[in-house]
């Protein structure tokens, strides 16, 4: 009964997506604007999973999720370092403070036509633009994280006889993880984002690239394509990130108390 009960609340969960397709569906097909400005739902699923079965949205979706991945990895190794060596020490507080401020309300792809002068339009400046995106959210999560940890259990760990770097990693850093991961979870939506309106400026195979295509050939099902499968990847990207945090915050009173 409560697996029954569960399985309810979850499906209620989707009543607005299912609103949503079914108003896009009867909007489209009462005609009140041409189906080509507005491909109707069942339309556009079918070029999906013809797309799919060709290996187009596959490769598509590979490519684009593999430089997201590469600039999510980068910002989040550097991101979470530099968050905690500037809550750590007082001089990295004092060079990152002011650029992190500065940085952090800034649209920073208002910087892609530099990395384009910079890096080209290939994968290493797509890759690099994530990259400088993503790791502002990540840094200031890892910095309030680690300024938020309790007193008590460094003091604990010292007295204990722990040293600087055992105080790092099994103190500091594990008290620290629910907010980094919090950082984290804001970091890989941003990822996909940059890397998908990169593809559209730079050009390229990928999600952003093919749509750009499908465009310029005034494919308009081909255009929605595109964007239901961009919808798909981040609804499972956002996902999987809850469920890592799950699992590897099952030792945390966060998982506890839930």
């Amino acid at each position: 009964m409560a697996r029954v009960t569960a399985l309810g609340q979850a499906a209620l969960r989707w009543v607005s997506i299912l609103a949503v397709l079914i108003l896009w569906q009867v909007f489209a097909e009462a005609h009140v604007v041409s189906a080509f400005l507005l491909p109707s739902f069942s339309t556009v699923s079918v070029r999906l999973y013809h797309d799919v079965v060709s290996g187009d949205m596959i490769l598509a979706v590979a490519l684009t999720l593999y430089r997201a991945f590469a600039g999510f990895a980068l910002a989040a190794v550097f991101g979470v370092a530099i968050g905690i060596l500037i809550a750590r020490i007082s001089v990295m507080r004092w060079f990152f403070d002011p650029l992190v401020s500065i940085g952090l309300p800034m649209p920073k792809i208002a910087y892609l036509p530099v990395f384009i002068l910079w890096f080209g339009v290939f994968d290493a400046s797509k890759i690099l633009m994530v990259t400088f995106s993503a790791i502002f959210p990540v840094i200031v999560a890892s910095w309030a994280a680690a300024d938020g940890v309790e007193g008590v259990l460094l003091w604990s760990a010292l007295s204990l006889g722990a040293g600087r770097r055992q105080l790092l990693w099994e103190i500091a850093l594990p008290a620290s993880m629910p907010q980094i991961f919090t950082g984290l979870q804001v970091a890989m939506p941003i990822s996909l984002i940059v890397e998908i309106i990169s593809e559209m400026a730079m050009g390229g195979e990928g999600l952003g690239g093919s749509i750009m295509t499908e465009m310029r050939f005034a494919d308009s099902p081909g255009v929605f394509s595109g964007i239901l499968a961009i919808a798909i990847v981040g609804a499972v990207l956002v996902k999987a990130m809850e469920l890592i945090r799950r699992r590897l915050l099952l030792w945390h009173p966060e998982a506890l108390a839930g």
